[in-house]
């Protein structure tokens, strides 16, 4: 059955935790799919784990239609959310509308996501009311690296926790339909949960949102320039690519592959005429 915003509220309000990976493509998201992912993330992080970008800045709608488009296509049953990039929707509230509803008009995807609280609230408000599901971001938001000093946890004031709270309930009274919380004490990642009755999705929030998020390269051990402290590892898949790698160029090099196993064949006599 396909995920929807409906299956995704009745699953917090049945304290069912819900499931969230990013993908990049079509094979990715089918694996993923197939697997029983409740949300497939189309992130920006793409910038740094596949056009290997030092940060998402550079990222572009064209990219995220590119590659959110392959992650729709993959993707069956799971909720499709894909990002919008920097300077997608911060510049007017007509830009937000009409760059969200290129992405989910060119993609098929079932909703976007922006970074940004209480500030973004009417963005929020203008995209949902052209009937396209935002989930909005706040707590450490990447795009504003540069504005942050890094990537700092968020949230450790009293003032900043407080902040963080109002930007939930502020996005969550514009009409977003779910909340990605990042890079916050836990503390606080539970009371952002307990202030709204949309869905939240933590990453690097704590135990109590009411889902998580990993970037998938992170999950099997393919992206190591930097690790953040909330990535788990469940595959090192990095190390058993890079000996299958490391295994063709040997045996092409020997020239051991290919074998006649793998070699078309065709008749003798057609072979002799050509001599």
């Amino acid at each position: 059955m396909k995920t929807t915003v409906t299956t995704l509220q009745k699953m917090k309000e049945e304290g069912k935790k819900i499931t969230m990976l990013t993908a990049y493509d079509y094979s990715t998201a089918k694996l993923e799919d197939e697997a029983g992912i409740d949300t497939i993330l189309v992130g920006d992080s793409l910038g740094n784990v596949m056009l290997g970008y030092e940060n998402t800045i550079p990222v572009t709608v064209d990219n995220m239609i590119t590659y959110g488009a392959s992650v729709v296509r993959g993707a069956k049953n799971a909720f499709v959310v894909i990002d919008m990039p920097f300077m997608s929707y911060q510049t007017s509230v007509y830009d937000a509308v009409c760059n969200a509803g290129r992405i989910m008009k060119e993609t098929g995807c079932d909703a976007v996501k922006l970074e940004g609280g209480v500030k973004f609230a009417p963005v929020i408000e203008a995209i949902t009311n052209a009937s396209i599901p935002v989930i909005a971001h706040i707590g450490l938001t990447p795009q504003s690296i540069n504005a942050f000093g890094g990537h700092k946890v968020q949230g450790k004031t009293e003032a900043a926790a407080k902040q963080i709270i109002e930007d939930a309930k502020a996005v969550e009274a514009a009409g977003a339909s779910a909340i990605v919380i990042e890079g916050v004490p836990a503390a606080i990642g539970k009371l952002a949960t307990e202030a709204v009755k949309i869905p939240t999705i933590g990453i690097g929030a704590g135990p109590d949102c009411d889902g998580q998020v990993l970037v998938y390269q992170d999950v099997l051990g393919m992206f190591t320039d930097f690790t953040p402290k909330f990535v788990k590892r469940y595959a090192d898949i990095g190390s058993i690519m890079k000996e299958a790698f490391a295994d063709y160029i040997k045996e092409v090099k020997e020239q051991s592959f290919p074998e006649e196993k793998h070699c078309y064949t065709m008749k003798e006599d057609v072979i002799e005429k050509l001599y």
